[in-house]
C-alpha cells in the first residue's frame, strides 16, 4: 500500500482522494470498480492513447509547449509497429 508508483503519481497530480479510493477498491479485489474510477482527466494528462487525430493534436501541443523528449512505452501485440506509427505522427 505504501509503495505504489502510480498511486503516488496520481496524488502528485492532484488526485489524492481518487488514488485512495482506487487503491482501496483494488486491494479489496474489486479491480473492475477500481479501473472505472480512474479519472479521464488523469489519463489525458499522463498517457497518449486514442485515435491518430487525437495523438497528433496532443503531440503538437507538447511541441508548442517546448517539450523535446517524450518517453514512449508501447503496449500491445506489436510494439515495434506502434513505435513506427508514433514516429510517423512525429514526422508528419
Amino acid at each position: 500500500r505504501d509503495k505504489n508508483f502510480y498511486n503516488d503519481l496520481a496524488r502528485r497530480y492532484g488526485y489524492e482522494a481518487e488514488a485512495i479510493e482506487i487503491q482501496d477498491l483494488y486491494l479489496s479485489g474489486r479491480k473492475d470498480e477500481a479501473a472505472a474510477k480512474v479519472p479521464v482527466d488523469f489519463l489525458r494528462k499522463s498517457h497518449l492513447v486514442g485515435p491518430r487525430s487525437y495523438l497528433k493534436e496532443r503531440i503538437g501541443a507538447f511541441k508548442e509547449a517546448g517539450v523535446t523528449v517524450l518517453n514512449v512505452n508501447p503496449v500491445g501485440p506489436d510494439p515495434v509497429r506502434t513505435i513506427e506509427q508514433f514516429r510517423e505522427l512525429l514526422d508528419g
